[in-house]
């Protein structure tokens, strides 16, 4: 299976840091990012990874 941008991602769970999540039920009604690489140590990923954890605090304050 293959998503595009804007395309519905499919429910899925997850173990997370944050403890196991079902997708539907953690987004809810607002937005998610959702990140895929194609394994570790890989520079672009970590780069993004590391940016996106950076910038968490701004999506925090619109609710996002």
């Amino acid at each position: 299976m293959s998503l595009r941008i804007n395309d519905q991602a499919p429910d899925f769970t997850a173990a997370t840091t944050e403890g196991t999540i079902n997708f539907t039920n953690w987004i809810g009604n607002g937005w998610a990012v959702l990140f895929s690489h194609p394994k570790d140590y890989t520079p672009v990923c970590t780069t993004e990874l590391g940016y996106m954890a950076r910038i968490a605090p701004d999506f925090a304050k619109r609710k996002l």
